[in-house]
């Protein structure tokens, strides 16, 4: 069924594919898709079905009747078992339980009767793209393989959607490329055996937050046990992050039950209020078969640093750029003290924790519990009275509240209480965004204003919204590390694990009065009581402004011969300025990041040689 090209040599977590439909004008578009090193995954008439590149222990597949089916990434199934799946599917719609069954990470492609299903996960960690190319239907893992082939340009009102700070749901998640389409991260796509339909169907359904803390502890706990023993069961050596944070605390603690042998990762922040590396000694005084290594916090990269060096390939410009040396600057020598893996507690902050627009819904339902909570929030958030009684009152559907902010792209940002309790962060231009780019982003959002949101509750949105945005820079520096040699793991971004958390009821799930009670409540009896006591985070904002003012004059040379100020999209002479002047109010708030993130991106295009937008 397989065939290996001698030359295939791709590293564990770097797996990215074309599939292809059993068809012959499928299996000549195919051809255009293989490089040196390519692997081939064929269907049995023998014409090709998976094309690209992938380590051989990111994949098993399995036949049976005349079915086929792929697990692409990081998932425990064994072979046996999947052909035992495999003999019983009559239709491809019967993968989607099959998808919700198994622990892990991972793209699930199927075949049968000439057609084809693919599908990511929940979390948008591993996405889904198609295009037609020569009347074929192709489907892949990244949208700048189609765009390559297709031999088009990046579209501009795409790159000017992408200057809003933020772009909200739905318009980060499309395409750069016009003939390329995304895929929804709950959505599978199907394409019938000719090549030339294609559809959407919908895989996956958040749960209902109703379950009590109590009954959904150990759900949540064997969900991350099952994430973390996805990742350690083949033993060997793995690192970890040890922030002394309860995200990274717990996965380290799990790591440790395995049978892999671990070492623990500690930054020490440069601020002397930081406490990580007291929490993190903490931790340590409990696990006495973890060796740890501590590393120079003046010797981390600062924030904004070797922007100018980044050669990655991405397929979408991602703020990730941001913190690239800081994400990387560590992995060689846990490599070379042998790690094979390394696990991040990222993504603990997204569903250990939840959105207050909850409270939303709940003063209307629980009024009196409500206001109680509310009380609490506005202490620990310092929100006025008339702020919160503002957000609280507005009603607006989503699409009314995206329509609106249409109108405001260039207010100042605002109050922090009406984005924790509405849908989100309303998304701001700043002054050097060119009028032609706003008009661009303005009909963008008006566009959008059809969409529904993630969840008819304005928390549940929020939580899905802010899972969705932050797996898609972590998909792109779990790229970028594996490229490093050693790849990168988040369980918390396991679709098992979200949708353990996402049941919990809201009105536990978060309050002013604990620190991410549903991790607290999960991990009791394997994090020790003093680690799980923490109950706050390090900013790394010393970090940031640091970085801003030490790199100066790369952000300088950023904007000298801009690609998007030739776009049309930004003025550099206000960029130069700003870039002088990194003091200047407001850059604290990183309202940078998206055009720092677009620039980098377009000069990566640029030179890897990729097709760039012309003014």
């Amino acid at each position: 069924m397989t065939e290996l090209h001698e030359s295939a040599g791709t590293g564990p977590g770097d797996a990215h594919f074309a599939v292809f439909t059993d068809h012959e004008d499928a299996a000549a578009v195919a051809r255009s898709f293989a490089r040196p090193g390519s692997r081939i995954v064929a269907h049995a008439s023998g014409r090709p079905w998976l094309v690209g590149q992938w380590h051989a222990d990111d994949m098993v597949t399995a036949t049976a009747r005349g079915a086929a089916v792929a697990v692409v990434g990081c998932c425990p199934v064994e072979a046996g078992e999947l052909r035992r799946r495999v003999a019983r599917l009559r239709d491809l719609a019967e993968l989607d339980d099959l998808a919700r069954s198994l622990p892990g990470s991972f793209h699930l492609v199927g075949a049968l009767d000439g057609q084809i299903r693919m599908q990511g996960t929940a979390s948008g960690l591993r996405l889904v793209f198609h295009a037609e190319i020569n009347g074929v239907r192709v489907a892949a893992t990244r949208a700048d393989t189609l765009a390559a082939l297709l031999g088009v340009d990046p579209d501009v009102e795409e790159l000017a959607v992408r200057l809003l700070w933020p772009a909200p749901y739905p318009l980060f998640e499309t395409s750069l490329w016009r003939p390329v389409t995304a895929v929804p991260p709950q959505d599978a796509m199907v394409v019938t055996a000719d090549g030339r339909t294609v559809r959407h169907t919908r895989w996956w359904t958040p749960p209902e937050p109703v379950r009590p803390l109590a009954e959904a502890a150990p759900l949540i706990r064997k969900a991350l046990e099952e994430a973390v023993d996805a990742r350690t069961r083949q033993g060997g050596v793995v690192s970890c992050d040890l922030s002394g944070g309860l995200d990274s605390t717990s996965v380290c603690f799990l790591a440790d039950r395995s049978p892999a042998r671990v070492v623990a990762s500690t930054w020490p922040g440069r601020d002397p209020a930081d406490t990580d590396l007291y929490w993190a000694e903490q931790a340590m005084g409990h696990l006495p078969d973890v060796e740890q290594v501590v590393w120079d916090a003046d010797a981390s990269p600062l924030v904004y640093e070797d922007l100018l060096a980044i050669d990655d390939l991405l397929d979408e410009p991602t703020i990730g750029v941001m913190d690239r040396s800081r994400v990387l600057h560590h992995l060689p020598g846990l490599a070379a003290r042998g790690s094979r893996l390394h696990l991040t507690g990222i993504g603990g902050d997204h569903v250990a924790w939840c959105s207050e627009a909850y409270y939303h819904r709940l003063l209307r339902t629980r009024p009196l519990f409500a206001v109680r909570q509310l009380r609490g929030f506005r202490a620990l958030w310092q929100w006025p009275l008339a702020g919160t009684a503002r957000a609280l009152a507005d009603s607006r559907p989503y699409g009314k509240w995206l329509a609106d902010s249409a109108e405001h792209l260039r207010d100042p940002l605002p109050p922090s209480v009406a984005t924790g309790l509405g849908w989100g962060m309303t998304p701001r231009l700043f002054d050097w965004v060119t009028p032609d780019a706003e008009r661009m982003a303005r009909r963008a959002l008006l566009t959008a204003a059809t969409a529904s949101p993630l969840h008819p509750d304005r928390g549940l949105h929020t939580d899905l919204e802010q899972i969705r945005s932050c797996s898609r820079v972590i998909r792109q520096w779990d790229r970028m590390a594996a490229r490093a040699g050693l790849p990168m793991a988040s369980p918390f971004l396991d679709d098992r694990v979200i949708e353990a958390c996402l049941a919990v009821r809201p009105s536990e799930r978060v309050t002013p009065w604990a620190y991410k009670p549903v991790l607290s409540a999960a991990m009791r009896g394997i994090v020790p009581e003093t680690c799980l006591r923490r109950a706050n985070k390090a900013t790394a904002s010393m970090d940031a402004s640091n970085g801003l003012r030490e790199h100066r004059a790369d952000l300088l040379e950023l904007w000298e011969n801009s690609r998007l100020e030739e776009l049309g999209l930004v003025n550099g002479a206000e960029l130069r300025r700003l870039a002088r002047r990194p003091a200047s109010p407001g850059l604290s708030d990183a309202i940078l990041y998206s055009t720092i993130a677009a620039e980098v991106w377009l000069r990566g295009l640029a030179r890897s040689g990729a097709h760039v937008p012309h003014p």
